[in-house]
């Protein structure tokens, strides 16, 4: 829709005469990208009809649109003029991919049925969440749509980037889903034997690697950063067999410090950690606490959260249900606090302040990020999915200090 309404006052009549009518007004219909787009006028009709409608939003690589609609034994054709999306869909003509924002990189029968092998499960479980927290973030931003890049890899596998940036309430975010697999090089390889991992030296191993990764850059000085990341990881040891583990994690990185903020943002993720096992929230939050840190600044780069790596006690099945609910608990901690303080007032001092704090995001993710250096030393990496996590703007000053008893320093000194 988005751009050609006059097509829908051509087509208004006939909705009429099917007992329907158009209830969102051209701007409210770009806001709310994903919501239904037509209701019917009487609860009678509703009722009638209900089951056997599904309207829905989907992507699609075609401009314009014409759909066929059977409504109650009548036909109604209507001409939608879209640029990215068509709006609605019988269920006699699904698509599979009406739950991901590009088709999956291992397709889509490889991702379908029970029993998958946890590579593909892992996929799956990847590219439904992109297409959740897309759907929320798109709420946010209705004169800019999603950059979708669904990208290849020579060596094996690919993603599906998805970025919307120079928003009125986000300045950039992406939201990554990468399926790589090919060969390790040494230097790959040695930093997993760093962190203890049994694999022989000096040698060129086959992986499988998959996960989502998300920085989300507000525009507003009240509205913190969010990352998060969950990823799976297969390597064969050298003998013919492989280990695994998984890894992730969700943490925030507020520029003025809402207590009530991050108690709810702590609070969602405890309660996801807990689900499983009541042990892993405190264990997460520390390792996040100390791994987010900022050590040439001897600061923490924000208020923490979870964060884990070689997870794979007590089972892979265990391990991924447990990654499963985190990812699932992103939307929950985070969407609130964007609705409370997007629209906040803030003063050029605010926003000074923010690009100050983002110049340390900055420092931490080129030096000592894990996933960044592990991207750049994989042959055939997509750089500018690796460096996604990026802000549009940040700034560095000479010998900054923020003055004393002020909401700056609070943060600082928290």
């Amino acid at each position: 829709v988005g751009h050609h309404w006059v097509a829908m006052s051509a087509t208004r009549s006939l909705l009429h005469r099917t007992g329907l009518s158009v209830w969102k007004t051209f701007s409210h219909l770009r806001r709310s990208q994903y919501s239904v787009l037509f209701i019917n006028r009487n609860e009678t009709f509703n009722r009638q009809y209900e089951k056997r409608w599904d309207w829905k939003w989907w992507r699609s690589s075609e401009d314009d649109k014409k759909r066929t609609v059977n409504v109650g034994g009548s036909f109604v054709t209507a001409i939608l003029f879209t640029r990215g999306f068509t709006l609605f869909k019988s269920k006699k003509d699904e698509l599979p991919c009406e739950n991901y924002m590009a088709e999956p990189i291992s397709g889509y029968k490889a991702l379908e049925g029970q029993g998958l092998e946890m590579k593909f499960k892992m996929e799956k479980l990847c590219m439904t969440i992109q297409y959740k927290l897309c759907r929320e973030l798109a709420a946010f931003e209705p004169d800019v749509e999603f950059r979708v890049d669904r990208w290849e890899r020579v060596e094996g596998g690919g993603g599906v980037s998805c970025v919307v940036q120079d928003g009125k309430t986000f300045e950039k975010a992406g939201v990554n889903v990468s399926v790589v697999h090919g060969n390790l090089p040494p230097s790959a390889v040695s930093q997993m034997r760093s962190r203890g991992k049994d694999l022989p030296s000096e040698k060129s191993l086959p992986f499988y690697a998959l996960g989502i990764s998300c920085v989300i850059h507000p525009v507003n000085p009240f509205v913190p950063t969010l990352h998060f990341n969950y990823r799976y990881f297969e390597v064969d040891n050298g003998s013919g067999d492989s280990i695994w583990w998984f890894g992730g994690g969700t943490d925030l990185t507020p520029y003025y410090l809402n207590e009530s903020d991050v108690v709810h943002f702590h609070k969602t993720l405890k309660e996801a950690c807990d689900s499983s096992n009541i042990t892993l929230y405190p264990k997460f939050k520390k390792w996040c606490d100390d791994y987010f840190h900022i050590t040439h600044r001897g600061e923490r780069r924000g208020v923490g959260g979870i964060f884990f790596d070689d997870f794979e006690e007590p089972s892979k099945e265990k391990c991924f249900d447990f990654v499963s609910t985190c990812a699932n608990a992103v939307i929950p901690s985070y969407i609130p606090l964007v609705k409370q303080h997007w629209n906040d007032p803030y003063t050029d001092a605010n926003k000074k302040w923010q690009q100050l704090r983002r110049g340390r995001y900055v420092e931490f993710n080129l030096i000592y990020d894990r996933g960044t250096r592990f991207g750049l030393l994989t042959p055939g990496a997509r750089f500018e999915s690796i460096l996604m996590s990026l802000p549009l703007t940040a700034r560095w000053e000479y010998m900054h200090t923020p003055k004393a008893e002020t909401a700056e320093n609070d943060l600082r000194v928290s």
